[in-house]
């Protein structure tokens, strides 16, 4: 129970983080994607600073060996790029330049009750669900 909370409290930062940053905002987020037309810098500062709060966030946590609320790492074995990595990298590029989210502001705006979000959280659970259904037909 502990750690749910803990998961929670931390879920509720990341989502005013976002709020604050103005990642929830669609216009922003096309905007800053727009680097040949009206771009709009904003997010950049905000990526910046993810950048340099992880990085040394990172280099702390693994030198302590495990995560403060979990564990151990579940950190990826694969360090090739392979065909499924680069058309799902495509497909989200593609999703997030259309509509303006990515899954994590999304959620946090359909708390907020916007319909585009709404909308596009709808096809982000058929997508996910597309996609389970593919993989457990593979095996």
């Amino acid at each position: 129970m502990k750690q749910q909370i803990t998961h929670f409290i931390i879920g509720i930062l990341f989502g005013i983080g976002l709020l604050l940053s103005g990642m929830t905002q669609p216009g922003k987020v096309i905007g800053f994607l727009d680097i040949f037309g009206n771009w709009v810098p904003d997010l950049a500062f905000v990526m910046i600073g993810a950048i340099l709060i992880n990085s040394i966030a990172h280099k702390f946590l693994m030198r302590r060996g495990r995560p403060l609320f979990g564990t151990g790492f579940n950190l990826p074995s694969k360090k090739d790029l392979d065909r499924p990595l680069i058309q799902g990298s495509i497909l989200f590029g593609i999703g997030w330049g259309l509509a303006g989210f990515c899954p994590g502001p999304a959620i946090v705006s359909i708390g907020g009750l916007q319909t585009p979000a709404i909308l596009f959280g709808i096809g982000l659970v058929i997508g996910a669900s597309v996609f389970i259904v593919k993989k457990n037909q593979v095996k």
